[in-house]
């Protein structure tokens, strides 16, 4: 980039190129100077950085011509096949991690995932399994690094998960262990904000001016963004809302209390609960979803009944907040607008606020949500300061005179 160490607005002004070219292009250079407000020649420097750095490209063909004066030459994001970079993101859950390749446009182009067998959730072997995958995938395209998602209390500044109570991790140093298994820069963040983050960069136009983030999984948990900034709070320690009141629930919570969001909605007691009534023989929502898809009455009774718990709780959440967009991730939902509806209906009968469904919305990634959202955790920083070095090392688009030819290629297994 075309600044020097400490020059925020340097910075600025490559973040709000990038930004604006990925919004509105393709486009071309005297565009993006009317669209984000900046000189044509403080675009010029900032897209000629931009390009060198591999993360815009000059699109082929005849360029567009105004009439009079220079051939007005289209800029896009590097998405191209070749030497277009890439990120790769790993979401940690309990059951399983999802390993994936996205694109600098938020596109899916890969993905896989990795049963926890036996409870192997250890980094090792969650390491073993992504850098089998990305060694399966390569194509030769350049890797920027890996981006890390999961949930409980995370701090992204150290890469440290400070507690996660289902895969019992405390204060694990998790970014420098994958980090050194892999060879890669490595960011981590909880993932309520990962795809809030996802969301503000790639999805619904109103999640910039504010939004909040409700993730249901096995993990509870959820995300407060404002201005295009995700909330972190103290020692990164915000969105934790497993033992919010779900209005009307009487589920036990391990906490002695009742009616918690962890107790009423999670996966693990939606599981619980599907095999005490004889719906599953063993606890899955993934396979409740597809008894209800395939016409089992009692699975989609029980997907509806969590679904109203959701909108209960999103009712809360609504009122404290107000956000111009509610994002709700919970599978039913992601895979059937039916269980939209009810989240929806249940919570504009609690809310005080909100009385516009359309506020309340599925991530727009739809089932790639956990991949895009786990590579935003590295894409985003880069959105905002392109011309930062990763964590843990030399940027891999600007390696060092020894470390020219050692970079990190990729392939795409499958465009998704």
């Amino acid at each position: 980039m075309t600044r020097t160490a400490g020059d925020s607005r340097g910075a600025a002004n490559a973040a709000a190129v990038l930004r604006t070219v990925l919004d509105h292009g393709p486009v071309a250079r005297s565009g993006i100077s009317a669209l984000c407000g900046l000189s044509p020649a403080a675009v010029s420097r900032q897209a000629t950085g931009l390009l060198r750095a591999g993360l815009l490209r000059e699109l082929p063909g005849p360029p567009a011509h105004g009439g009079s004066g220079r051939p007005r030459v289209p800029l896009d994001l590097h998405t191209g096949a070749v030497g277009g970079p890439v990120a790769a993101g790993l979401h940690i859950g309990v059951p399983a991690s999802t390993f994936s390749i996205v694109d600098l446009r938020g596109r899916t182009l890969a993905r896989r995932a990795l049963p926890h067998h036996a409870g192997r959730n250890d980094p090792a072997y969650i390491a073993a399994g992504l850098r089998a995958f990305l060694r399966e995938s390569d194509t030769g395209r350049p890797l920027l690094g890996l981006g890390a998602a999961l949930g409980g209390w995370v701090r992204p500044d150290t890469g440290t998960v400070v507690r996660h109570p289902a895969l019992d991790w405390h204060d694990r140093p998790l970014a420098d262990e994958l980090g050194a298994a892999l060879g890669l820069p490595v960011r981590v963040d909880n993932h309520a904000r990962a795809v809030a983050a996802a969301e503000i960069l790639f999805g619904h136009p109103a999640a910039r001016r504010s939004l909040v983030h409700l993730f249901i999984g096995n993990v509870v948990d959820a995300a407060f963004g404002i201005e295009g900034t995700v909330h972190q709070g103290p020692g990164s320690a915000a969105g934790d809302v497993a033992h919010l009141p779900v209005p009307g629930s009487g589920a036990a919570c391990a906490c002695g209390r009742t009616g918690c969001l962890q107790a009423a909605a999670s996966d693990t007691a939606l599981g619980i609960e599907a095999v005490r009534r004889g719906i599953l023989p063993d606890p899955s929502v993934p396979l409740l979803a597809d008894a209800a898809a395939t016409g089992d009455p009692r699975a989609d009774r029980l997907l509806r009944e969590r679904a109203r718990d959701v909108g209960r709780a999103a009712a809360l959440l609504l009122d404290v907040f107000n956000p111009a967009v509610m994002v709700v991730t919970e599978l039913s939902s992601v895979l059937h607008d039916e269980y939209l509806d009810e989240i929806r209906a249940a919570a504009l009968e609690r809310s005080r606020v909100c009385d516009d469904p359309a506020r309340i919305v599925a991530p727009h990634a739809g089932p790639a949500v956990l991949p895009q959202a786990a590579a935003t955790v590295l894409l985003g920083p880069l959105f905002r300061d392109p011309a930062a070095p990763p964590p843990g090392g030399p940027h891999p688009r600007s390696p060092s005179s020894s470390e020219r030819g050692r970079s990190h290629p990729v392939v795409m297994a499958t465009g998704e």
